[in-house]
């Protein structure tokens, strides 16, 4: 049995769990139990967090489904069936065998093979066939979609139509994952990539705007001000 934020539930060979920031857990009434523990910091790594929310079963496995498990009582946890279980220890085999050599390059290795650990398990979540973790798919749907394609000029119906489910429970589902609004969340991926052009291009201000995915200048300002503390000229005058 495993107890997690207060409630406890039967594991089996092949559940796996992500556990974030000062999560409290523990196991009872144990038989014959082997457990595999990754610990990582994702701030100190510089993962590649932009490419990885594209995956939406990373959306859904990493970003929603801790937040949500105490809802679903764990059934929208990811298990893994024996085929696919094998590859994740040989992945995590690798990490181990980097650390233990701690040869030139181990780091590099060892990062490489997180890096192809988080992918795959975020695929294999992809194919989980609990009516819960579906639910999450539909919502990781918005967002791996938003920040693939954040120059289209997203509606809130549009989304809801994309998750296929209420506008009511998307948005809170959305918010308790993300801490905003599906709209504001595509505000905040246009403004970060806007930074990016700011500091890295000599484009004009109202062709970034336009780049990505503002039609009015002078809302992509307002709106910049507002998150960045100053105006698109302000940071490009300090960051370039």
């Amino acid at each position: 049995m495993h107890c997690l934020e207060g409630q406890s539930f039967p594991d089996s060979a092949g559940d796996v769990f992500l556990l974030q920031g000062r999560q409290k857990h523990f196991f009872h009434d144990l038989r014959i139990i082997e457990l595999v523990n990754v610990l990582y910091d994702p701030d100190r790594l510089g993962l590649p967090e932009r490419e990885l929310r594209k995956l939406h079963g990373y959306c859904a496995m990493f970003m929603l489904e801790p937040k949500h498990r105490k809802h679903h009582r764990f059934s929208s946890r990811l298990h893994l069936q024996r085929r696919d279980l094998v590859p994740a220890i040989q992945i995590i085999d690798k990490i181990d065998s980097a650390f233990t050599a701690h040869d030139t390059g181990w780091e590099i290795t060892a990062l490489k093979s997180l890096q192809e650990l988080i992918i795959y398990l975020s695929k294999c979540y992809t194919n989980s066939d609990s009516q819960d973790a579906t639910a999450l798919l539909r919502v990781a749907d918005v967002i791996s979609l938003l920040e693939k394609e954040f120059i289209k000029p997203w509606t809130l119906e549009d989304l809801v139509n994309t998750a296929n489910m209420s506008r009511g429970n998307l948005i809170r589902i959305f918010r308790n994952a993300t801490g905003q609004t599906p709209i504001e969340y595509l505000i905040g991926i246009r403004l970060q990539r806007a930074t990016n052009f700011l500091r890295n291009s000599e484009l004009p201000i109202t062709e970034i705007a336009y780049q990505v995915g503002f039609n009015d200048s002078n809302y992509f300002s307002r709106l910049f001000r507002e998150r960045m503390n100053a105006s698109p000229r302000e940071y490009r005058m300090k960051y370039s």
